[in-house]
């Protein structure tokens, strides 16, 4: 590489603490201006709204894209970053797996060549997931504690599969509070599964493993897992897929096993609508309105899960405050059990 090209820490630091700063601007001051008691046409057409869209689309650019971009910055650190150990105990890959058209048509999330390019994928991931919800970048794993907390309050299960884990953000807070338990992440990504393995063995914990399997079909035997989970994972995907996924989990689920997905559906207002499906389109996520529009309560009961619950979740203190103002996504957990 060019030693001119070369971007130093200091500069990268600083430039992404630009844009998060910029992004947290964003959230609370430009968001709390749009009028949301106006018909959709009518905000579309305002100033403050344009610049509310230009600055959501092109600050997540900006973000992994830039000159000071996440991807060029770990990009530029391709030789030093290791190929995944070979038969480690924690970590299984698959390289004959067929990875699915809308898994890598599109740039999600505007990450350049998505999570399967090459073997810096999973440290840009990461970096990228930290500034996620600009208003919790201290905390950011505190939204998948608070997730965790929420599913062990009625118990520990024995054994438990985190669908889509990525580099492991969700399923690290269970094998810490239950390291008694048995606990399998899986994921189409190579490069995200190796970070989260590597995590892992730093945290010294042999409760987990990861491995390269497709939540739509994932070969594991019938009714075997106590908990079936997924954090973001549905609104990734087109309808079809997310129907494989939950009949899946109803397979591999025991009897009175539960399965439980933190996810972006409840939107119960034309604003909140409006400005979600804007994302969808801003950010890459083509999927997002078609899922927001799926009966899930229906699906579940069909494929014969029962105790359904779909009910908001409060990500960080306060945000379920009919007053609060800031931009946030519409968390929402989707819970059910197998009969």
């Amino acid at each position: 590489m060019n030693r001119s090209a070369i971007i130093n820490k200091r500069a990268f630091s600083a430039a992404q603490d630009f844009i998060l700063s910029t992004k947290t601007f964003w959230t609370i001051e430009i968001f709390s201006q749009l009028d949301k008691e106006k018909q959709t046409e009518e905000i579309e057409k305002t100033t403050t709204y344009k610049f509310f869209a230009w600055l959501e689309r092109h600050l997540q650019r900006y973000k992994y894209s830039g000159r000071y971009g996440i991807y060029n910055f770990y990009n530029q650190q391709h030789e030093k970053i290791k190929s995944p150990p070979k038969n480690h105990k924690n970590l299984k890959l698959d390289p004959s797996i067929k990875l699915p058209k809308y898994y890598t048509q599109i740039d999600i999330h505007q990450h350049p060549g998505g999570l399967s390019k090459d073997k810096t994928a999973g440290y840009v991931y990461e970096h990228g997931a930290r500034s996620t919800t600009p208003l919790g970048v201290r905390n950011h794993q505190d939204l998948h504690h608070r997730f965790t907390n929420s599913i062990l309050a009625s118990g520990n299960p024995k054994k438990i599969l985190d669908m889509a884990c990525g580099f492991g953000k969700s399923t690290q807070p269970f094998y810490k509070k239950i390291p008694e338990a048995k606990i399998i992440g899986i994921d189409l990504s190579e490069p995200c599964l190796t970070l989260g393995s590597s995590i892992a063995r730093k945290d010294q914990a042999s409760n987990v493993t990861y491995m390269q399997v497709n939540a739509e079909k994932t070969n594991f035997k019938n009714k075997q897992f106590d908990l079936v989970t997924s954090t973001m994972l549905l609104h990734e995907l087109p309808p079809k897929s997310i129907k494989n996924i939950i009949s899946e989990a109803h397979r591999i689920l025991k009897p009175g096993g539960k399965m439980v997905h933190l996810d972006f559906y409840l939107l119960p207002d034309r604003f909140k609508r409006f400005i979600h499906f804007g994302h969808s389109k801003r950010n890459n996520e083509p999927y997002m309105v078609s899922f927001a529009k799926m009966d899930i309560t229906g699906i579940l009961k069909t494929l014969g899960f029962s105790n359904i619950t779909i009910e908001p979740f409060e990500e960080a203190d306060g945000v379920l405050d009919p007053e609060y103002q800031a931009w946030r996504f519409p968390w929402t957990l989707i819970s059910a059990e197998k009969q």
